[in-house]
């Protein structure tokens, strides 16, 4: 037995539900949090690891018991094998967490909705919230965190009847009293029908759309220029990727919702949307892997037009999994600290967060400002 399974016995057990639980930020997640809890790898890329973060009371990683929906059927185990083969994961790590993997797997429930499911709304809530309940009473966990790491699906249009996938999921945490978590630019909690729910469920939230990569080097550029009173004229981007994503991504109306909050980066720091738009090529042949492209034109003193590029080559999986890893420690904390609602101090970690600034170091000073809030709540 691998000491990860020895140390999550000790103390509270907290609960961690993906939807989207079999797809790759949540396998590197449950990997890596089994990794870093036996101490097989370094904690590289969580903020919540910090010195910062020492007495805080979050969660350890060893009490996390991991479960969720997806409409996949490949197991996580053999998910692992498919990420190191791909350079994801290190390749000895699917073996040595295999027990890990596979306890998570048997807490993956069938998601929805499938073609040609009958059910309404409120059938696959109330199935949806059956499930995180069964999984609460069997495994003991004092709270559980959801947490949305699925494929981005488009905004719904107008006149829509039903509830994106996203909401309904979002409906049943609230429903079963769980912290949210949403990490995709999907509807989530943000969807009219759930105002009052979120409001009467009393449980913290956080979202929306993690930031990993190209929005959060732009979060740090835009500002930039700003201070230094820079006019930033255009600001154009590409972006390669493969995998799920990059396949969802193909879809328009998925990439629009996408880039929605790519934009609201420097809408909000610059106070104006400058020319250009960002571009989202679905390459399989990449994999996991993205490669972003700005290129940023910008007015210095008597007009003279200059230009800065950028290149960001990176996992995307390794990149999110450590922040939901934070996310859900952050959020779960949070819920014993009796703390509810909207939770702008975590918008350090995404494109388009429930308030607050947009600029990554105020973020980060908010967070740190929280993190000794929860030091004070015991």
């Amino acid at each position: 037995m691998s000491p990860y399974a020895d140390t999550r016995d000790n103390g509270p057990r907290t609960g961690v539900w993906f939807i989207g639980a079999r797809g790759s930020v949540a396998t590197t997640a449950v990997a890596g949090c089994a990794a870093v809890a036996a101490g097989l790898q370094p904690a590289t890329g969580m903020v919540t690891e910090s010195p910062d973060f020492t007495g805080t009371g979050l969660p350890e990683l060893s009490s996390f018991v991991f479960g969720g929906h997806d409409v996949a059927s490949s197991p996580l185990p053999k998910r692992a094998e498919e990420l190191a083969a791909g350079g994801v994961l290190p390749h000895t790590l699917p073996a040595a967490v295999r027990a890990e993997l596979a306890a998570a797997d048997e807490e993956i429930r069938m998601g929805g909705p499938l073609p040609g499911d009958t059910r309404g709304d409120e059938e696959l809530i109330a199935a949806f919230t059956a499930d995180l309940t069964d999984f609460a009473r069997r495994t003991g966990v004092a709270r559980t965190v959801v947490v949305n790491v699925s494929s981005t699906e488009p905004a719904p249009a107008g006149g829509d009847t039903r509830l994106p996938a996203s909401s309904l999921y979002a409906a049943a945490a609230l429903r079963a009293g769980c912290a949210y978590v949403n990490f995709t630019p999907s509807t989530g909690l943000r969807h009219p029908a759930l105002e009052a729910a979120a409001e009467e469920a009393r449980v913290p939230y956080a979202g929306r759309d993690g930031k990993t990569g190209q929005t959060l080097l732009r979060a740090v550029l835009a500002p930039m220029f700003r201070q230094r009173a820079l006019a930033v004229r255009a600001w154009s981007g590409s972006n390669l990727l493969g995998g799920g994503d990059g396949a969802s991504l193909a879809d328009p109306a998925a990439a629009a919702a996408k880039n929605a909050g790519k934009n609201r980066v420097l809408e909000d720091t610059l106070g104006m949307l400058p020319e250009g738009e960002v571009h989202i090529d679905d390459v399989p042949a990449l994999g996991d892997w993205k490669t972003a492209w700005d290129h940023i034109v910008f007015e210095g003193f008597l007009g003279s037009r200059m230009v800065l590029q950028t290149i960001w080559q990176g996992c995307d999986s390794a990149l999110a999994a450590p922040l939901v890893l934070d996310l859900a420690r952050l959020t779960a904390r949070a819920h014993e600290a009796g703390l509810t609602g909207p939770r702008p101090e975590l918008g350090f970690y995404f494109k388009d967060p429930d308030g607050g600034s947009s600029a990554l170091a105020e973020q980060y000073g908010v967070l740190l400002e929280f993190a000794e809030r929860l030091r004070e709540v015991r």
